[in-house]
């Protein structure tokens, strides 16, 4: 009994540095983009998704690593292993080396090096570049958002796609838009706290209802970022194209309400969930588009 809590215990622990819905978000981005380039299931999927599953998880480790001072300082953060004495720092980065080396390897083993180097490429912008730079300036996201463009394009050229097709583009433009408002609705929950971890933050800059036009504006340039991908074919069957229109339309107006109206900041929650929602349908329309059009 005790050795199986230790067990659960340690995977606990593991998920907690991995960032388990992060990293597996961006699995599923290079899932689509894979898929909508092949519009079918193949073995190559297997050490592509956890290759790029196991390098995201070492990223996560080693932002726990760095952040782990600042952590300690705030209370959404507090409990993370090592601000809690679950774990060392010294074995988080070991947890760090593992991932890298056993995602670098599965990788390897099944596409060119190019695959390879983009998924180490979003590792040191994400850690070496956006990480160190939320300490300088609070505009940090603007160039973090790379990352979230990086991994569809993984997917993509791991499928046979030219990294130039229009198709991939425009899904790369969409994802990293979105990363935009997708942190900045964090803000209007967090901000604070990271005012009192000394770090830069829009709530220090700006007003909360100008911070709420700010976000909305981002919701907007998604919306408008996704309007890309009907008009480039990815999403083209009417039944489709219907939940499209109508996800959007409920995107725009429930983010409307919550961030433009006068509401308490803990309600902006609502449209921080509404986002992740319509990332998921859009990845779910793209996939479900290709399955029925790719020959």
């Amino acid at each position: 009994m005790t050795g199986g809590k230790g067990i659960m215990k340690l995977v606990r622990i593991a998920g907690s540095l991995s960032k388990i819905r992060i990293s597996l978000s961006v699995t599923a981005t290079t899932f689509t983009g894979y898929f909508v380039h092949s519009g079918n299931l193949s073995p190559s999927l297997l050490p592509l998704l956890g290759g790029i599953f196991l390098l995201a998880s070492g990223s996560s480790a080693l932002n726990h690593y760095q952040e782990r001072k600042t952590d300690s300082l705030m209370e959404r953060t507090k409990s993370r292993p090592i601000p809690s004495g679950l774990v060392s720092p010294g074995s988080v980065l070991f947890f760090t080396l593992l991932s890298l080396v056993t995602g670098s390897f599965l990788l390897l083993t099944a596409f060119p090096v190019t695959i390879l180097l983009l998924g180490l490429f979003n590792f040191v912008w994400y850690n070496a570049v956006y990480t160190p730079l939320k300490k300088v300036t609070a505009f940090a996201v603007i160039p973090g958002s790379i990352t979230g463009g990086v991994p569809p394009l993984i997917g993509w050229l791991a499928a046979g796609g030219h990294w130039t097709n229009p198709e991939i583009l425009v899904i790369v433009f969409f994802f990293i838009v979105g990363q935009i408002p997708h942190f900045w609705l964090l803000l209007l929950r967090y901000g604070r706290e990271y005012e009192m971890a000394g770090l830069p933050s829009l709530t220090a800059l700006f007003s909360p209802g100008q911070i709420n036009r700010i976000s909305y504006t981002w919701i907007v340039a998604t919306a408008t970022a996704s309007a890309l991908l009907p008009a480039q074919g990815l999403i083209s069957r009417p039944p489709l194209l219907l939940v499209y229109i109508a996800a959007t339309a409920i995107l725009l107006m429930f983010s409307a309400y919550h961030n433009l109206g006068r509401h308490p900041e803990s309600q902006y929650r609502g449209s921080f969930f509404a986002l992740n929602i319509f990332y998921l349908l859009i990845m779910i329309l793209l996939i479900t588009d290709a399955a029925f059009t790719t020959p």
